[in-house]
């Protein structure tokens, strides 16, 4: 992940330290909470003993105890991951075209996301704080580097970042292979909420400029 000015790098680092300082307050609340439950259950163990006093285990009574089946394991935790994984799994087989805007340049939005905010991201609104460069890749390396991009900046607390696809002038035939799939997989990932064809100081026709949901809530 690339960072345009020292102060974009200075809030990545303290965004990451407080997220590291609330797991390790949570890790020792969690902690002590079991000590206390351990000595707790210790405590009422031993009151129980004293209340009781002395026991004497029961004669053998020649039952036989059903034996009831057992429930079969069930990966909770697995089946949960491999869900998560799917969902967040790109396909190039998306149909993106019937959801892109056409104007002078094609854009997205999501649904409840007014027209003015690709306007405004077109005009540079929102400063771009992170840029992946998507440059001679193959077709599999770039799907999973712009998905683990939005993942990260999204988790970052980051508003606004610049995806660059290229022109397509070094492909076969001059067509730009990943333009179009950069489009569907972004439009597959729910952290992002709009995107617009760059400006020319910021790539022009081979770039995009990405607008993603805060963590708190979907607003723009």
């Amino acid at each position: 992940m690339k960072v345009r000015t020292l102060a974009d790098l200075r809030q990545i680092q303290k965004a990451m330290a407080q997220r590291a300082a609330q797991a390790a307050a949570a890790r020792a609340a969690a902690e002590a909470a079991r000590r206390e439950a351990e000595e707790r259950a210790q405590r009422d163990r031993l009151l129980f003993e004293r209340a009781v006093g002395p026991v004497q285990r029961l004669a053998p009574h020649g039952r036989i105890e059903p034996q009831r089946p057992r429930p079969r394991p069930v990966p909770h935790q697995r089946q949960a991951d491999e869900r998560a994984v799917m969902q967040a799994a790109l396909s190039d087989e998306f149909d993106v075209e019937t959801l892109l805007h056409t104007d002078e340049h094609l854009s997205f939005r999501r649904p409840g996301i007014g027209p003015d905010v690709t306007r405004r991201l077109r005009q540079g609104h929102w400063a771009i704080q992170a840029e992946l460069d998507l440059h001679g890749l193959r077709t599999d390396e770039a799907r999973e580097r712009l998905a683990a991009f939005i993942r990260e900046a999204h988790k970052h607390g980051l508003r606004c970042v610049r995806v660059v696809h290229g022109k397509g002038l070094g492909s076969p035939g001059k067509t730009p292979v990943l333009k179009g799939r950069v489009h569907s997989w972004l439009v597959q990932k729910s952290e992002v909420l709009a995107f617009v064809q760059a400006r020319p100081a910021d790539g022009g026709a081979g770039a995009l400029v990405v607008l993603l949901r805060t963590a708190s809530h979907g607003r723009a």
